[in-house]
């Protein structure tokens, strides 16, 4: 194969291509098709070799774009496609290299241009594109297919019917991407898309009876990860024992076209970064949550999210709720597995998190595991790193987090599993702690994160739910944790008397002047008192609840007793404060009999035999502390522009100029 991806320039004067979109119409019959579509090149495998290869064929678009009314060159180009995609499994199963690289080709151009158009103009005017003919002398116009629908069809049978093997992923991998492509234009719209004419086509006509099986499919490709297969080999095998006139054909009518073109191809070295992940699961993925967050139609609920919501194991055989539309089973043991595996990226997390909020057979399965350390751990790895992640994700996995810690029995099974050595928290060596303890680490070193950095209300309401769901069933916490619990509430007290005491020298300068407008510190005030509140109540669940199997967290507290005497009289807390106060004034009496110089271990010994003694009746009953996920109101404002960010970002070999993007800005993409 020819030069490197500096003779991208030449591809303006190539004749092929001035000949797609020159203003001379092909028709489908033409040998042409045969030349456009025998070029051999590996696909561009980032955004980056696909910005080069848009940027140099600007002016190809240009022209098919003013000439494609006259000569339908693009309506006839898909049907080309669309011919060759019949005979497609059959060419799998016979290893036809030939068809399928064709097939591939004109699909990688199908979905180079569509790219362009959704980018440059409306659906009105896409639709006018996909319908333009070639107009003869004296001809009449005839009602054409509708080949939208028709080309968003055959992508979706692609998808699912056609085996994945080497010669087979190219084309599986295009044909996800061009259904990406499809959907983009919610890219270059501020305001979200609800009556968008592909999200019509997906969602009824002929494509509805496919959801199933694409969501099916898609997951399947997310759990098998399948690697790329090595460049060439999914082409065509250049062999001298009979099999090199392939190549020879190959090579001969691409003369001048691709030839010079090797964007990714053999010989280029991919990115590590491509190397070690599967371009189709990604895509797959990519494509899932998009599908899976369009808005529902005025008439129609939008069936993907109906299917991946009701989908249930391949081992549970009770019947389907009646009515299930999109039902279908999968293995839910390779599921978990793939996303224990996956959660490193954003869009396994925002999967797991779509399944355990909204599909129910999904989140049974998940706390009836008994190895939940294997999901646990690298969401609690996603929010201790926060300082790495993008806001959103560590929302993700907080959110995850509290949807587990409603379970009563999550909050029981967390404190029994033991874990040793986890390498990656690195404040303090931790050889051996319960997994409870260490997710109470983690969301407590979350919210000390957020009250120096971001100052965000909503983490820290929800850090504070996900521990206060799980403190009545707090069991052996390790003395670090209970440690940090009490540390988190002394930082509180310290924020809560400066900010007093800057609204109490603020209020005395304001008498002497009367210019300046006051900082709203009532406010602030306000805030801390109810993390602080919500603190209070934490530790108070924990004692009424499961004082004896916490000798730590009392230990803690006493160390630390003098933090709460301020607030045993403030108002806001008189009431929270009452067990706080027997348990300190209780055990600090044992202690004070048993004399000074105590080591540790006698204090702890004297705190177990008190915890036995304490009368329980003597603890005041509040109510549960139960706190539930509740998705606020348009939940799509918040998650359409997450998933497109994603897809911007994260796609493979997916370009768009960001300077186009409408949804969102860049700095939040």
């Amino acid at each position: 194969m020819g030069a490197n991806s500096s003779s991208i320039c030449e591809l303006p004067e190539n004749e092929y291509l001035k000949r797609l979109s020159g203003a001379k119409a092909v028709s489908e019959n033409d040998p042409f098709w045969n030349q456009l579509l025998s070029f051999s090149f590996t696909a561009p495998t980032s955004s980056a070799e696909l910005k080069l290869l848009e940027e140099a064929t600007i002016s190809i678009f240009r022209s098919l774009v003013e000439n494609n009314p006259r000569t339908g060159n693009l309506g006839a180009l898909i049907k080309v496609f669309l011919s060759r995609t019949k005979e497609l499994k059959i060419s799998a199963e016979c290893q036809n290299h030939l068809f399928i690289w064709q097939a591939h080709n004109a699909l990688f151009i199908i979905c180079c241009l569509l790219k362009v158009f959704i980018c440059q103009m409306s659906e009105e005017e896409l639709q006018l594109h996909f319908t333009y003919e070639e107009r003869k002398p004296g001809s009449y116009g005839v009602e054409c297919e509708d080949l939208i629908e028709e080309l968003l069809c055959c992508l979706i049978q692609l998808i699912i019917e056609i085996p994945l093997l080497d010669i087979t992923y190219s084309i599986s991998l295009e044909a996800v991407t061009t259904l990406v492509v499809f959907l983009s234009c919610q890219l270059f719209h501020k305001e979200i898309l609800r009556e968008s004419v592909i999200h019509k086509y997906l969602m009824r006509g002929r494509c509805l009876p496919y959801t199933s099986r694409l969501v099916k499919t898609l997951l399947y490709n997310f759990i098998r990860q399948e690697r790329s297969p090595p460049p060439g080999s999914h082409v065509f095998q250049q062999q001298t024992d009979g099999g090199g006139l392939l190549y020879g054909f190959a090579s001969g009518v691409a003369t001048g076209l691709w030839t010079v073109f090797t964007l990714g191809g053999v010989g280029s070295k991919p990115a590590p970064q491509q190397e070690q992940s599967s371009p189709l699961a990604n895509q797959s993925l990519l494509l899932l949550l998009v599908l899976a967050n369009l808005t529902d139609a005025p008439d129609t609920p939008n069936p993907y999210r109906q299917a991946i919501i009701s989908f249930k194991n391949t081992q549970d055989s009770t019947a389907f709720p009646s009515p299930s539309p999109h039902a279908f089973q999968i293995n839910f043991n390779s599921l978990y597995t793939a996303l224990c595996e996956q959660q490193k990226s954003d869009q396994a997390t925002l999967l797991l998190y779509i399944l355990l909020h909204q599909n129910s057979n999904v989140r049974t399965y998940m706390l009836a595991r008994t190895d939940m350390e294997n999901l646990v751990l690298p969401i609690l790895e996603i929010l201790y790193h926060v300082e790495e992640r993008n806001s959103h994700h560590v929302y993700m996995a907080l959110i995850i987090l509290l949807i587990l810690t409603e379970d009563d029995g999550f909050n029981r099974s967390i404190h029994e599993v033991v874990l040793k050595n986890i390498t990656w928290y690195s404040e303090r060596v931790l050889t051996e702690i319960s997994l409870g303890s260490l997710l109470i680490l983690v969301v407590i070193r979350t919210i000390q994160y957020n009250m120096t950095r971001t100052r965000d209300k909503y983490l820290h309401t929800n850090c504070l739910a996900a521990l206060a769901n799980m403190s009545a069933q707090f069991r052996s916490l390790h003395q670090y944790a209970a440690q940090r619990i009490i540390s988190l509430f002394s930082l509180l007290s310290k924020k809560h008397n400066k900010v007093l005491e800057q609204a109490t020298q603020t209020l005395r300068g304001s008498l002497s002047s009367d210019d300046s407008p006051l900082p709203d510190y009532a406010q602030d005030l306000n805030v801390i008192e109810e993390v602080i509140r919500m603190m209070l109540e934490i530790i108070n669940s924990c004692l009424t609840n499961s004082l004896h199997h916490n000798p730590n967290l009392v230990y803690a507290l006493l160390y630390k007793r003098d933090l709460f005497e301020q607030f045993r009289t403030h108002p806001s807390f008189q009431d929270i404060m009452q067990n706080i106060d027997l348990v300190i004034s209780f055990f600090s009496s044992r202690l004070e009999q048993a004399g000074a110089q105590l080591s540790v271990e006698r204090v702890l010994e004297i705190i177990k035999q008190g915890a036995v003694a304490l009368p329980k009746d003597r603890l005041r009953k509040f109510p549960e502390l139960k706190f539930k996920y509740v998705e606020e109101e348009q939940p799509e404002e918040f998650f359409i522009p997450y998933v497109w960010s994603l897809v911007y970002n994260s796609a493979v070999a997916l370009y768009w100029n960001p300077q186009d993007i409408q949804l969102f800005t860049m700095d939040s993409g």
